[in-house]
């Protein structure tokens, strides 16, 4: 365990090595090795937001959802490949940081690793 590394979530010093990634046991935060290794890089990548490609998503961005997502509470569907324009980034602790409106649906709020940018 590295005495130096920390969270860059949190701040804990109480991270430990699971395979490649490394695991905060306090806010349950998880990153690769090589984002260990590179701690400036870490701290500005912190605050970006990426879609399931890796490109990085802006707020007003257009994106396109890649699989089918059942809306939790409703027997709505959104269709792969459903087109979702004027998105606005959040910070979200259940991981849903994209916040929109879809035609037919309405206010939602969408993981980014189930869009891609258009």
């Amino acid at each position: 365990m590295d005495g130096d590394l920390k969270c860059p979530k949190c701040g804990s010093g109480h991270v430990y090595p699971d395979g490649s990634l490394w695991i905060c046991p306090e806010c349950a935060h998880e990153w690769s090795g090589a984002e260990a290794d590179s701690g400036a890089e870490s701290s500005d990548a912190e605050g970006m937001v990426k879609d399931a490609n890796g490109n990085v998503l802006a707020d007003g961005d257009t994106v396109t959802v890649i699989k089918d997502l059942k809306v939790k509470g409703s027997s709505l569907v959104v269709k792969g490949g459903t087109k979702v324009k004027n998105i606005r980034l959040v910070d979200a602790t259940d991981g849903h940081n994209i916040a929109c409106k879809i035609d037919g649906i309405g206010a939602m709020n969408l993981k980014s690793e189930f869009v891609k940018k258009s």
